[in-house]
């Protein structure tokens, strides 16, 4: 279907089929109905997308390429592990975040025990939060299914995207009052080799797969031009200039 402006052109193009919410970098999914997309990422209740980091003590991002572990983050013999979201008397950490200096919030000694039993770390680990005021983000991620791959659903998951569409390759996105704009196409790294339900890495699969389609390249990287909620059976409408 059209829907035609005086100065632009939407078409229909796919669907939102899926909204994954991932509170801590490198961890677990979310999967949600609804959720705000803001221009630091997607938003569900006090659950801010990627807003929770593990870091080294002296504030390096630790993810799944070092720590395969974290994209399950449970541990049968492991305690639970509780703390407030809100943390505003604990001290502030300098962190390194591909390349960007920020500053984020320690969440105490105990998670930072929890989180360096769990890995069995001979280093200790520190887990942070950005607030609003310190975070610098990089470009939302939003990811297309791929059929050509054996195994779609596996892959999907281990790229950590934000919304799974039916269709790709847009410039420009409107899904209900959201704006979005395509900024590049994104490439994988060993990460997505991380199984996402057991947590083992096999420096393998979806890479080679993907070498021989073509390459490395994997869904796209979009930045918010206008704020809003997204929903789960969304219209997705490809804005033609």
């Amino acid at each position: 279907s059209l829907s035609l402006s005086w100065w632009y052109l939407e078409i229909r193009v796919g669907v939102v089929s899926q909204l994954l919410v991932h509170p801590l970098k490198s961890g677990k999914a979310l999967s949600v109905a609804l959720a705000e997309c803001l221009r630091t990422g997607l938003k569900f209740g006090e659950l801010q997308d990627r807003h929770w980091m593990v870091v080294t003590e002296d504030g390096h991002m630790v993810t799944g390429r070092q720590e395969p572990r974290l994209v399950s983050l449970n541990g049968p013999s492991m305690e639970e592990l509780k703390f407030p979201v809100k943390l505003s008397n604990n001290r502030v950490i300098d962190c390194r975040l591909f390349g960007e200096d920020i500053q984020g919030r320690d969440c105490g000694d105990a998670a930072s025990s929890w989180l360096t039993r769990y890995l069995n770390a001979e280093k200790t680990y520190r887990l942070v939060h950005f607030e609003p005021h310190m975070k610098a983000r990089k470009p939302c991620e939003t990811e297309p299914l791929f059929s050509k791959m054996s195994e779609p659903r596996r892959l999907i998951l281990s790229h950590k995207p934000n919304a799974v569409l039916f269709q790709d390759s847009w410039e420009e996105l409107q899904i209900g009052s959201v704006r979005l704009k395509r900024v590049m196409a994104c490439g994988r790294c060993i990460f997505t080799t991380v199984d996402p339900e057991t947590g083992i890495i096999t420096r393998k699969e979806p890479l080679e797969t993907l070498k021989r389609l073509s390459s490395p390249l994997f869904g796209q990287l979009l930045t918010v031009k206008k704020t809003g909620i997204l929903q789960v059976g969304d219209e997705v409408f490809q804005v033609v200039r």
